[in-house]
């Protein structure tokens, strides 16, 4: 997979296409609760020395989220593996895209969405940017879940799709086409991380009730 021209998710299963019906129509609704904006989150990247991009480290959260890891305000050692990094301030850029992304992947309307560049960025930005995002997410998605998560069939195929895109390279241009497929592989991610947030996250907790 070498850019969003060349690489497309497989057919969805028949949950992701639910999943994804569901999305689309609880995202007509709007929701108070907004991720912070990505040059927030750089300001405070670049207050922190870290060395990751906004993008990064929203996918390395919401991976960590999603594969039951605890929504702590000192999330970003966490997910970075590095004890070092100090807690964001309470309500800070970093604290509340702590705190939005937890509620919008626990959120059962699907309100959840990828910090990434708008619409007006080039395509090798955007393209490169959710690249990003699925790399961090892989990362803290393995700190929370593990070598072996418990994941359904679609998890799993969800996850290696993930990591696929993960290994991608950035589109340097690209005509109306590239930009569909874009947006579709978008989707994909959100709607996959969604489920191996479902598998890992809200299963467990469902599996407590009965127990």
């Amino acid at each position: 997979m070498a850019s969003a021209a060349v690489y497309r998710p497989p057919p969805a299963t028949h949950a992701a296409r639910c999943y994804t019906a569901a999305t689309a129509t609880a995202c007509r609704h709007v929701s108070d609760t907004e991720l912070p904006g990505l040059n927030a989150v750089d300001d405070e990247i670049r207050r922190f020395a870290l060395s990751v991009s906004p993008s990064e480290l929203h996918g390395s959260l919401c991976g960590w989220l999603s594969g039951g890891g605890a929504s702590l305000r000192g999330w970003p050692a966490k997910v970075l593996a590095d004890d070092a990094i100090l807690a964001p301030q309470p309500d800070s850029p970093l604290d509340r895209l702590r705190t939005v992304s937890a509620e919008q992947l626990a959120d059962r309307s699907f309100r959840f969405e990828l910090l990434l560049p708008e619409g007006d960025a080039s395509l090798a930005d955007r393209s490169g940017a959710l690249f990003d995002w699925c790399r961090g997410f892989l990362g803290g998605f393995g700190l929370a879940a593990g070598a072996d998560p418990k994941l359904s069939d679609e998890g799993r195929e969800a996850l290696g799709d993930l990591a696929r895109l993960a290994g991608a390279q950035a589109q340097d241009e690209g005509d109306d086409d590239d930009e569909e497929a874009l947006v579709e592989i978008e989707e994909f991610v959100r709607v996959a991380a969604l489920l191996l947030h479902g598998d890992c996250v809200l299963a467990a907790q469902h599996r407590q009730r009965l127990n």
